[in-house]
């Protein structure tokens, strides 16, 4: 039995449980307003409310200017250089660019030719997990669940490490280069376990290889005869490299930034990350998308008919269509306005690759919904405005080129973040030094 329950809960005793619950909590949303709450730390305006300080990457969407926000195209600065920058780099100079991002991310400049290939072995060098890690840790215990089984895999390193609580600049230095060596291939030996135990597939497991850079050790261990091409890698290892930072205040590197304010260990705010990144309103909305699309595919016969396709829209708005959540994955962002340029270097550069693997009708249709969805959204919400397609919206879609399992898109996305989670750690540990404590209002109960 896959999902044993030794102590399971009959329905109706659930049900009385539940009803109980309901019968005696509630909170009016009007409250909030009220008392001056900003639920999910935004201010009236939508902006984020300001919590802290960092110098590790910017995330532009808009100018202030008299209180009101002024809708620009979104700019990503990772140490004060332009994301765009970086990727024109990667693309004219056909370089992978990852590694010299996470880099530039931990350490604050960009590195030296010396500094970027001593940093590039270390990372190979440390892409092999402990001895009898992958039988004990991950065969055994397997999840249907890759991300899961990453946050558990992070927090049993834990005991593989015997200065684990110490928070020393060297010694979160050490464990971060470990953790962005050694994720990748937690990941990939959690899939082909997780194949073998609830797939009846074959297992395979790969050793890592010297000399492969992140996305090519990505492909190499995935696949099972181990083969890839260059413009494969080059295309993981932009996805690697548009989301290796996304600011103090997205929820996965603020949930690192808590945990590591309180004093704890390494291992313990980086799986409390990815647990936040699992979620369907944060990284797990690449998947969301490629679920929409297919259900998309299905159901309207002509993707270039305008009308039929914001109607479509709206029955997914109305609950009535997809996983009935009225939400359209893959738009809107809590910064961008005009434009998320995550999601305009990965359209750019996808394009060429999806048409050639037969894919140029899930590329149109996600054009489709980047074009038509703002004016559905504002039209229904009238409080909308300048709602732009974010990077979930094609991301899912490489993924898809690239031949990757739907099941290891959030996770190769949290293979890129630990650069900034790490990132984030070591500021938040060497100069806030302070709990981050919010406050709750206490609201009495109706008798």
């Amino acid at each position: 039995m896959l999902y044993p329950d030794v102590q399971k809960l009959s329905e109706e005793e659930l049900s009385l449980l539940c009803n109980e619950y309901r019968a005696n909590n509630h909170i009016d949303a009007e409250l909030s307003e009220k008392y001056g709450v900003k639920r999910g730390l935004r201010n009236s305006d939508g902006t984020g409310v300001l919590a802290g300080l960092t110098s590790i990457c910017d995330v532009v969407g808009y100018e202030k200017k008299n209180d009101e926000i002024i809708p620009i195209d979104g700019k990503l600065i990772y140490r004060g250089i332009d994301l765009q920058e970086l990727v024109d780099e990667a693309m004219n100079g056909d370089r992978f660019m990852f590694e010299e991002a996470a880099w530039l991310l931990l350490f604050g400049k960009r590195p030296s030719p010396e500094q970027l290939d001593k940093f590039r072995k270390m990372i190979e060098e440390h892409r092999e997990l402990p001895e009898g890690f992958a039988e004990t840790m991950i065969m055994n215990a397997p999840s249907p669940n890759i991300m899961n089984k990453m946050a558990r895999s992070v927090l049993t390193m834990y005991s593989y490490d015997e200065k684990a609580e110490d928070t020393s600049l060297e010694n979160l230095m050490k464990q971060s280069i470990n953790l962005i060596a050694q994720m990748s291939t937690m990941m990939i030996y959690a899939y082909q376990s997780y194949r073998h135990t609830y797939l009846h597939e074959s297992l395979y497991f790969h050793y890592p290889k010297q000399g492969l850079s992140t996305a090519e050790h990505i492909l190499d261990i995935y696949r099972p005869d181990q083969s890839f091409t260059h413009e494969e890698a080059k295309l993981l290892d932009l996805c690697l490299l548009v989301h290796a930072d996304h600011g103090g205040g997205n929820n996965s590197t603020f949930t690192n930034r808590v945990v590591s304010s309180t004093g704890s260990d390494t291992y313990s705010s980086i799986s409390a990350a990815i647990g936040s990144l699992k979620g369907p309103k944060h990284g797990g909305a690449n998947l969301k998308v490629m679920q929409q699309l297919e259900d998309m595919l299905e159901n309207i016969k002509d993707i270039h008919d305008d009308e039929e396709v914001k109607e479509y829209l709206n029955k997914i708005m109305d609950k009535k269509t997809g996983d009935k959540s009225g939400l359209i994955y893959g738009m809107g962002h809590a910064v961008y306005t005009l434009s998320d340029p995550r999601a305009q270097i990965i359209k750019k550069y996808s394009k060429d690759l999806a048409y050639k693997r037969g894919l140029d009708k899930e590329y149109e249709m996600l054009c489709q919904i980047e074009r038509l969805a703002p004016a559905v959204l504002k039209e229904r919400n009238h409080h909308l405005k300048n709602v732009c397609a974010n990077v979930d919206l094609f991301s899912g879609l490489i993924y898809k080129i690239l031949g990757i399992d739907e099941v290891l898109y959030t996770p190769i996305f949290a293979i890129s973040r630990v650069v900034g989670w790490c990132a984030h750690r070591m500021e938040e540990t060497e100069f806030s030094n302070r709990i981050i404590r919010p406050a709750y209002r206490y609201i009495e109960s109706d008798e």
